[in-house]
Parts: structure tokens; sequence; C-alpha cells
């Protein structure tokens, strides 16, 4: 059975504190799949909240991809979707807004309303000009949600764009 968070559960889990581990850049790495490359890493909260990053590119279209951040459900196996970075590859249209994005960067944002109509949680979603590439995404992704990065001279690239995740 689908789990109904608050909009409030929603903003605490984004804003729970979330350490990455030393090796985190490793393990984000992309593997190559069937026509595309995804990687992905679980990562505790400071609450004891369980989390997972999502990461997916497509093969053929560099600007088609996807970064996630799911919560992992306790005692199920239900991974809700807190918060997705679009690439520019499709439009989206926000259902109960009736409103397209079309074509452009795009954060889908998990919310109460959304899961009440019948929708999937991250559903609605807003344009950005925040990031302009995938490395630049999982920036993004990472600077919003509460991630504190390891304590290494080198975490700095992050902060300049040298995260090389592909």
């Amino acid at each position: 059975m689908p789990i109904l968070l608050t909009d409030g559960d929603i903003e605490r889990l984004l804003a729970e504190k979330k350490p990455l581990p030393d090796d985190y850049r490793r393990r984000l790495i992309l593997k190559a799949k069937r026509g595309h490359k995804e990687g992905q890493i679980d990562v505790k909260g400071v609450d004891g909240s369980e989390f997972r990053v999502i990461l997916r590119q497509l093969n053929v279209n560099p600007l088609d991809f996807s970064a996630v951040l799911a919560y992992l459900v306790p005692q199920s196996n239900q991974v809700f979707r807190l918060r997705r970075y679009n690439g520019k590859s499709h439009e989206h249209t926000n259902k109960l807004e009736g409103q397209i994005l079309d074509y452009g960067f795009h954060i889908h944002h998990a919310t109460e309303r959304y899961q009440e109509s019948g929708w999937r949680e991250d559903d609605f979603a807003e344009r950005t000009d925040r990031y302009s590439d995938f490395s630049s995404t999982v920036d993004c992704l990472i600077m919003d949600c509460g991630f504190e990065l390891p304590h290494d001279p080198q975490s700095s690239l992050l902060r300049t764009g040298g995260l090389n995740i592909s």
C-alpha cells in the first residue's frame, strides 16, 4: 500500500542531513546498462532515515537523464521519490495545473496534493536554469537535498563543477 507523506514530512526528509561516504564519487560512477548508464548509492540520514540517490543517462541522448533523491520507506520495499532532476529531452505536463513545460531542464517535487489526487508523488515539476548538463544536475541535487560532503580536499571539486560521474 502506498504511503502518503505530508508536505511537512517531505520537507523534513529533504532537510535531514545526509552525510556522504568518503567514496561516494566512485560509487556514483555510471555503469553501462541496456541503452543507458546508471548508478546509485544508499545514504543514511542523521535522524535514521534511509535514502537512495539514483542516476540515469541515456546513451543516445546525453540530455535525457534523471538524478533522483528517493526515501526508502521503512518496513517496505517502497521507494518514494522526493526530488527528480530531469534533462531537457522531453515535455512535461503538470496535470493538476494543466501546465506544459516544454523540453527544458526541470525539477520534480514530491507533494501531498499530487499524492492525494492519485498521481505519482513527484508528478509536479518546475523549469530550472540552475543546471545545464548531467554533472551540474548532480551537484544541484547534492546542494538542495541536505547532503554533507566528506571532509577531504577533493570535495571542493564538487563546488567547482569537477565531479566526474559519467
